[in-house]
């Protein structure tokens, strides 16, 4: 296999890799928040990837943004899909709501920005959501709704659905939402360690402020630990760079329809790590999920 095929091999497994990275972050929540105040977590989750992109920048001599407009949309960016988004889940979570509904909630993501994408193209040149891509974000929806409809237990006392953390969860919906749009439309093509680096500075100040005033302390023990340091080299440093590079080179809608596959990914994560029950609606939601998205993202025919 020569250098262009193997390119191509690895560009055709950057989905795949990306879900499976991305779809560890509630397995993560589920070792690390019992130990830890949300903001607190992510602050220094920040500063550490900080850290390992500063020295991989500088010893693979890693040019920065050029100019003062293409920082100030990293951070826009960085600050929408960083301190927002995981701000609003992580913190929605930590406030009782169950990692089910909140998966749910931000579930929705590629049917708005599918909604976006199809109002805004409208009477332009550019194609905007086709028949079939709707399709398959029905599909999608559906299956995601089916895998995760067996851990909504509404009012119980493992799951409390309040107004502050469905304004949380809301918000994160909306966040990375916008977030992904906004670096689609206006983040320029640059080298993805450097781009995730703005964008993590950006989410630190942002965070930092949050993270002082929360009163609890982290206590660190083994499982904080090792929820830290993946949470740093594989969601960070691995599955947020990954998400930067499928932006950059995926219509919108493609790359966010990939969401639909991180819950049922998870449920099969936390089946072979916690032994949580697979049911049969699991399984049926996994395989109509696949079919969404693989409408969504297949090519058109021309």
């Amino acid at each position: 296999m020569n250098d262009a095929q193997q390119r191509m091999a690895w560009l055709q497994a950057t989905p795949v890799v990306f879900v499976l990275i991305w779809s560890t972050g509630f397995i993560v929540a589920r070792y690390g928040m019992p130990h830890s105040p949300p903001f607190s977590f992510l602050v220094l989750r920040y500063f550490l990837s900080i850290a390992c992109f500063l020295h991989w920048i500088w010893v693979a001599r890693v040019q920065w943004p050029k100019s003062r407009v293409q920082w100030l949309h990293l951070s826009v960016s960085g600050i929408l899909m960083h301190a927002a988004y995981l701000g609003g889940v992580w913190a929605a979570v930590k406030a009782g709501m169950g990692s089910g509904l909140s998966s749910l909630i931000v579930g929705f993501q590629p049917v708005l920005t599918a909604i976006w994408l199809s109002y805004s193209l409208r009477g332009s040149d550019q194609p905007g959501v086709t028949t079939r891509q709707w399709l398959g974000l029905c599909l999608g929806f559906v299956g995601l709704l089916m895998v995760v409809w067996r851990k909504l237990t509404w009012g119980s006392p493992l799951d409390h659905v309040t107004p502050a953390n469905m304004a949380l969860a809301i918000g994160a919906l909306l966040s990375i939402t916008v977030g992904t749009l906004y670096q689609k439309r206006f983040v320029q093509p640059c080298d993805v360690r450097s781009a995730n680096t703005v964008q993590l500075m950006a989410a630190f100040v942002v965070t930092l402020p949050l993270a002082l005033a929360e009163p609890e302390a982290m206590r660190w023990n083994a499982e904080l630990v090792g929820a830290m340091a993946w949470s740093v080299l594989g969601l960070t440093l691995g599955g947020s760079s990954l998400l930067y590079v499928l932006i950059q080179r995926g219509a919108a809608a493609s790359v966010t329809s990939l969401m639909y596959m991180v819950p049922p990914t998870t449920a099969i994560m936390a089946w072979l790590l916690f032994g949580e029950t697979i049911t049969a609606a699991t399984l049926v939601g996994t395989a109509l999920t696949a079919l969404g998205v693989s409408l969504v993202v297949r090519a058109s025919p021309r």
